[in-house]
């Protein structure tokens, strides 16, 4: 079931969205320097279940995050929401979980995909040893109906 709200900003002046997950602060420097160089918002996706670093333990066949992205049909819950509706170019943000973003991202899309349509979706992600190509063709399947970029591969260097 997808999270449904509406939330109003009160500053309206960036075009552009920066919206990102980080499990472990590494998506999150990427995420904060793209808004900068972007003069964007940044909003950060949040889990309404933190996760610990056994849930991320993707060596665990029973760790959360094993769980999550061997369900296709999985939406981990979102703490809060965001109005998406006065951006022009939204960035999705993520660390590369089994070569595709991890679940809470379609969590995400799934409640704002209506709001969504018809903005340039552009999708970066941070990886030790992944591409993106294979996320962001699983992104541009799972939802054609939206406007997607070429993807951003934003590693520490």
């Amino acid at each position: 079931m997808a999270l449904v709200c509406a939330v109003s900003m009160t500053s309206m002046e960036a075009k552009t969205l920066v919206a990102y997950f980080s499990a472990t602060g590494t998506t999150k420097a990427a995420a904060e320097k793209l808004a900068k160089q972007h003069d964007a918002r940044l909003w950060e996706i949040v889990p309404a279940q933190p996760y610990t670093d056994a849930d991320l333990d993707w060596r665990n066949d029973k760790s959360r995050s094993s769980l999550e992205m061997s369900d296709p049909e999985e939406r981990p819950a979102i703490k809060q929401c965001t109005d998406v509706t006065p951006y022009d170019t939204v960035y999705v943000g993520f660390p590369i979980w089994w070569g595709i973003c991890p679940r809470i991202i379609n969590s995400w899309l799934d409640n704002n995909e209506p709001q969504l349509q018809g903005k340039i979706m552009i999708p970066f992600a941070t990886s030790g040893s992944s591409g993106i190509e294979e996320a962001v063709a699983y992104l541009k399947k799972t939802y054609p109906t939206l406007k997607w970029q070429k993807g951003l591969l934003l590693n520490k260097r």
